[in-house]
């Protein structure tokens, strides 16, 4: 019962806006706003399946390859630096100058280097969402309790065996937040990448349509976008209350 009232407290404002949506557009004649029923026909016509296969697969795989390499950068990183303060606060204009830099901004640089193929949208998505991955591990792993490093010096503990059991679990609460913020951020750079880079992905097809004025298949690729955007999303939720369940289980 308390799953189903989530849930629909989850769904309700969607649904609310799908629906005034579907009203208003309903006998609109507008070349740029198309009514809602032919933006999902055009969805089923185009996406499934030749669509999902040609341009929602590789978006998918761009966005998980780059998130994955800045959650290991991320992680590794901010665990040296968080073990480490003095080099950290030597280093952290150099940080903060990176990380205040638009990642975007990085885009004809990379693209020099890189070329405009999958190695370079994988670059970008890596580099721009790596920063709240990196700056939550450097906190999480500062906020561990001195009680227990006490205990673990006193014990002899192998700082290896403190990283694994208590410097990464104390942290991954902060690892998730950071996380979460780090997959959005790379659905963005991985639509703005693909909309510069070579053809092939959701970016690639939604400017690709808007260029030849193919408004309703435009459409169609914005909508399946937000669709991969929330199956990102609600995948990663999953896993992070399966790996946070003890966390959660402590604060209930």
């Amino acid at each position: 019962m308390k799953r189903l009232t989530a849930l629909a407290w989850e769904i309700w404002l969607p649904l609310v806006l799908i629906i005034l949506w579907i009203v208003l557009s309903a006998g609109s004649k507008s070349f740029y706003f198309p009514p809602l029923a032919k933006i999902l026909e055009t969805v089923n016509k185009l996406w499934f399946f030749d669509g999902i296969v040609e341009n929602m697969l590789p978006s998918l795989s761009r966005i998980l390859t780059g998130f994955i390499l800045a959650l290991l950068v991320g992680v590794i990183g901010g665990v040296l630096l968080g073990l480490l303060p003095r080099f950290e606060e030597a280093i952290r204009p150099l940080l903060e100058f990176l990380r205040s830099t638009p990642g975007v901004a990085l885009l004809p640089i990379a693209i020099i280097f890189l070329g405009i193929g999958d190695g370079m949208k994988v670059f970008m998505i890596a580099l721009a969402s790596m920063w709240p991955i990196l700056l939550n591990t450097i906190d999480g792993v500062r906020s561990v309790e001195p009680v227990l490093l006490r205990m673990a010096s006193s014990y002899r503990i192998p700082l290896k065996d403190k990283i694994r059991f208590i410097y990464i679990p104390n942290a991954a609460p902060q690892i998730f937040a950071g996380a979460r913020v780090a997959l959005a951020i790379a659905a963005v750079v991985m639509v703005v990448t693909e909309m510069i880079g070579s053809p092939g992905g959701v970016g690639y097809f939604i400017l690709d349509s808007q260029r030849t004025f193919k408004v309703l298949n435009m459409w169609s690729g914005i909508v399946m976008l937000g669709v991969l955007g929330y199956l990102l999303n609600f995948g990663f939720r999953l896993v992070e209350a399966r790996v946070l369940d003890w966390h959660n289980k402590k604060n209930a």
